[in-house]
């Protein structure tokens, strides 16, 4: 199949993360582009603007008339519903419905290809890398899976589109949808079980993740967190480089913190990276700088354009970003829902406010990874001071029988902890003296944050 086939692209989820990037890429190469998507986001809004038809309404007859009459493809979310109207007449009249991955496979397919996978830390990561390697002016253009703070976007490019463009694309391991990619350079931050409602246990997870490695072409680079030790360091006809905090063939040194920004000295090259600062918070960050500056240097950028990038980058969108940063009051928002990304991120909470109070707000996701996580959440929970825990969100699942929050709310050993829900969480934090607050969850708890923010707002008003 040639993308060059067709001059119209529809999408079934457009709205989606990784959906909106690809139809911005093919909006930028002239395409016509529209698609259906169940809820209007800031993200379908920022579409809309850019010129992309979009509508909320399963209707056959709200499907573009170019549609059906160009040369279109058709892409959809693993997220569509089996009895979605406009999925099953497209394909009832036969046309060829693409997964986002099979299309980004596509894309990836004639270029030099830098895939970022892991069950966690994946988007900043290759975040980092499209940062650096845009500071150093490098031709090249990426598929993100989260917004970018730099940017303001999940499609970034630098230099003109041609056969000599580096596409850096965020890896999926979700439905096993990194299986469609052939990588030179492949990072590999995590494979901790997760989607067990795809892969059953966690050796199925090891094994994809695996087969995603036996994937990375001839001559190419591995870069994997050296924690990761069911994926071996020797493979035939690719180089493997470890990286970590303290072990590893690369780590850093002479670690200084100022308020949870670390500066510290690169090891592993030739020679130290001396003073990287990182512009972004956390333990975690300071991992994923050196998977990105690993991948920068194969890539043949200097060391001051990789020290630039790094102080420069300012994260991405609902991955500890700052919501209301003052003296008085800290508040973030951040995507964790796993088990270890929550202890991660409450853990370099503690680090950077010691003595201050933590109260978390957390929205589990899925029916099924809270039910296969549930010590685990409550665990990471509570090193929080106070916790409120809102109900779980559904997204593609259906209930599970005997699965709730509450399968966490009992195990939870914070000094105070509270059930709410998305439509009293502002009412239950009233009463509650906040020195440091998070949001915490994949869900759609970032629509709670700015009710919350001018909650705490307009207390302090009051103060």
């Amino acid at each position: 199949m040639q993308l060059n086939n067709y001059d119209t692209v529809y999408f079934l989820g457009i709205g989606g993360i990784g959906m909106s990037a690809l139809a911005r890429w093919f909006n930028q190469q002239g395409m016509f582009v529209a698609g259906y998507d169940r809820t209007p986001t800031p993200l379908t809004s920022e579409l809309e603007k850019e010129g992309i038809q979009i509508h909320f309404e399963d209707d056959i007859k709200l499907i573009p008339s170019q549609v059906e009459t160009n040369k279109t493809l058709f892409v959809y979310t693993p997220a569509i519903p089996k009895n979605h109207k406009e999925f099953n007449y497209l394909k009832g009249k036969g046309y060829t419905i693409l997964k986002r991955s099979e299309v980004l496979g596509l894309i990836t397919k004639s270029h030099k290809t830098i895939a970022v996978a892991g069950t966690h830390g994946k988007t900043t990561t290759s975040s980092l890398i499209t940062h650096i390697l845009k500071v150093a002016g490098v031709n090249m253009v990426a598929f993100l899976g989260g917004v970018t703070t730099n940017y303001a976007s999940n499609l970034i490019s630098e230099g003109t589109a041609n056969e000599e463009t580096i596409v850096v694309a965020e890896a999926d391991e979700f439905d096993r949808s990194f299986l469609k990619l052939f990588p030179d350079i492949a990072v590999i931050t995590s494979v901790d079980p997760d989607h067990l409602d795809i892969y059953g246990n966690h050796q199925e997870v090891i094994k994809s993740f695996t087969d995603f490695t036996h994937q990375i072409n001839k001559g190419g680079l591995l870069v994997k967190h050296e924690s990761i030790r069911a994926i071996e360091n020797e493979m035939d006809g690719v180089k493997v480089n470890t990286y970590g905090m303290s072990r590893g063939q690369f780590f850093a040194s002479t670690i200084t913190t100022e308020g949870g920004f670390f500066e510290f000295n690169l090891v592993g090259f030739a020679s130290e990276i001396k003073k990287i600062k990182l512009g972004v918070p956390g333990f975690h960050n300071m991992e994923n700088a050196i998977a990105a500056t690993i991948v920068a240097k194969h890539l043949g950028v200097d060391d001051a354009s990789i020290k630039k990038a790094l102080a420069s980058f300012a994260g991405v969108k609902r991955r500890f970003e700052f919501v209301i940063k003052n003296d008085d009051l800290i508040f973030i928002d951040d995507y964790a829902h796993h088990p270890t990304e929550i202890t991660a991120f409450l853990s370099s909470l503690r680090a950077m406010y010691p003595g201050k109070k933590i109260t978390a707000v957390f929205q589990p996701h899925l029916y099924s990874r809270t039910r296969d996580f549930a010590d685990g959440f409550s665990k990471s929970l509570s090193a929080a001071d106070e916790v409120l825990l809102m109900d779980i969100y559904p997204a593609r699942e259906e209930p599970i029988p005997g699965v709730s929050s509450d399968m966490l709310f009992d195990k939870i050993e914070s000094n105070v902890k509270i059930r709410c829900t998305k439509n009293n969480v502002v009412e239950k934090l009233e009463d509650l003296d906040i020195e440091v607050i998070a949001t915490i969850g994949a869900g759609d708890i970032d629509t709670c944050v700015q009710p919350i923010k001018q909650l705490l707002l307009n207390r302090n008003k009051r103060a």
